[in-house]
């Protein structure tokens, strides 16, 4: 999923988890030039930004030193480096915690900000703005990677904090040099005492063009190869050893050789093969200031000086931009016919204005199932109407601490898990309840009601949850509760039976 989760290093620490890179011209003003960084995977409306960890864009000037099969994109050693540090929490005037940030730009200057703050910040001689915070994820993963089946948008309704920066191109990058150039973002360690055993890895995460990590280093399609994310997220952007390159360069090769057969027909050439892997081999999005750059102009530096031709369009990569469809085609079938996932866009869609990443998710999402039984509402209500009630087949163990209103149930569950939830509300003469979660599932404002009514003969039985996902992606959220509901209302049909 882009950077999403790239790695079991990133799996295990989130917040260095770089999700997504984006290079563009500003739609506000075109003498501007907009990089941006996104974290957090899924990041829920409690995250915020580790204060451990370096946080930083660095562009490179670039040149094609190669077209056709000799293609090849020659990085200079000059960097343009944009770093984020960030806060411990603070508390707010209305006991809300709040966080800051300082970006060091290129030529030094020093601009402190305030995460979540929508206008951002700039410096005093306008060349630099910044935004930083919590925002709607521009990336949508429309497929089932593994079968290239297209299917929803998996990613709906996620947020990532974001890092969204805005500078004067001819001030900052100096295009009478060359207008060609390469960006990436990392996460760093600060630099710090040393421990009593080790010392900090180089570099937590980094990332350039989309999905080098999961689809192509760590192609799926490829069964019994070992996983080399890790490996390849501590190597040094722009520098990666040449004792390594072989490795990395076997499997990107034996990775698109996989992607070309996905539909049963060769469209890669051999000659074109490798060349395509030397350009990937040197990850970082290709952008030129002086063209246009465009939702749709997302590799084409790239395909065009593997084809043999001058480039049209300044690349880089929009919010907006649907990668993956571009970058699906370009693998499986080398542009021969187009190939569409299940979803045209993110959950929102870019803004022209500053930060441009839209704003984050924060509506309720809403799981409900009932069933119909040829039971009684009393009969029913029974069985299920005790909050430690133990019915529902996923349930193992209930404990119950306090009574009434406020009254916590610890439940585990088959397969040893913990959930813990408060009863908020008891109605026997509506055969209604309510509880809220308090720990356990990925998820805040989490609220269940179980509702039995009498119907006909029998009886029906509504459960409904709300919640908002924390940290866990929605769909994995979704998945979880509508399982816990659809399990639970069928062993009632088997148990009472199902009206007709």
């Amino acid at each position: 999923m882009s950077d999403h989760v790239d790695g079991p290093r990133q799996i295990g620490d989130p917040p260095a988890d770089l999700t997504d890179l984006f290079a563009f011209t500003s739609p506000e003003n075109p003498a501007h030039t907009v990089v941006a960084a996104n974290v957090f995977p899924s990041a829920g409306v409690t995250a915020m930004f580790s204060n451990a960890i370096d946080h930083s864009i660095v562009i490179r000037r670039i040149t094609a030193a190669g077209i056709g099969n000799a293609a090849k994109f020659k990085s200079g050693d000059k960097e343009y480096r944009f770093s984020c540090r960030f806060s411990v929490l603070e508390h707010g005037t209305d006991l809300k915690p709040v966080q800051r940030g300082t970006l060091t730009c290129p030529d030094g200057q020093v601009l402190k900000f305030i995460v979540g703050d929508e206008g951002g910040a700039s410096t005093p001689d306008g060349a630099f703005r910044v935004f930083a915070g919590l925002r709607s994820d521009p990336f949508f993963l429309a497929w089932i990677v593994e079968q290239t089946k297209p299917f929803p948008n998996l990613l709906q309704h996620d947020n990532v904090l974001a890092i969204v920066i805005e500078f004067d191109t001819r001030r900052v990058l100096d295009p009478s040099q060359g207008t060609l150039f390469g960006v990436i973002a990392e996460t760093v360690p600060i630099p710090g005492a040393a421990g009593p055993i080790g010392h900090e890895p180089p570099r937590l995460d980094w990332v350039g063009r989309p999905e080098q990590t999961n689809m192509r280093l760590n192609n799926n399609g490829l069964k019994g190869t070992d996983d080399l994310r890790d490996l390849w997220n501590q190597q040094a952007p722009f520098a990666v050893p040449e004792e390594l390159k072989p490795l990395f360069r076997q499997r990107l090769k034996d990775s698109l050789s996989n992607w070309d057969m996905r539909d049963g027909k060769v469209d890669w050439p051999p000659d074109a093969l490798d060349a395509a892997v030397n350009v990937y081999l040197d990850d970082f999005i290709l952008f030129d200031v002086s063209k246009p750059t465009s939702d749709t102009s997302y590799l084409e530096i790239e395909k065009s000086t593997l084809r043999g031709k001058p480039y049209q369009t300044g690349g880089g990569r929009t919010v907006n931009s649907n990668v993956i469809d571009i970058m699906i085609t370009w693998m499986v079938n080398n542009d021969r016919e187009f190939l569409h996932g299940g979803s045209n866009s993110a959950t929102q869609p870019g803004r022209p204005t500053f930060p441009y990443q839209a704003p984050p998710n924060t509506q309720l999402q809403t799981v409900t199932d009932n069933v119909d039984l040829l039971a009684s509402a009393e009969k029913v209500w029974a069985l299920i109407g005790q909050f430690g009630g133990l019915w529902h087949p996923l349930i193992a163990k209930v404990e119950l601490t306090g009574e009434g209103v406020g009254q916590l149930r610890t439940i585990e569950t088959i397969d040893g898990k913990q959930i813990i939830e408060r009863l908020e509300a008891m109605d026997n003469s509506q055969r209604l309840y309510r509880y809220t979660n308090v720990s356990g599932l990925g998820v805040v404002d989490y609220t269940g009601t179980l509702e039995v009514k009498p119907k006909a003969n029998g009886s029906l039985v509504e459960w409904r949850v709300q919640y908002l996902p924390d940290n866990q992606p929605d769909f994995i959220v979704k998945t979880i509760v509508g399982t816990l509901l659809k399990t639970g209302l069928e062993s009632l049909k088997r148990r009472f039976g199902a009206a007709i």
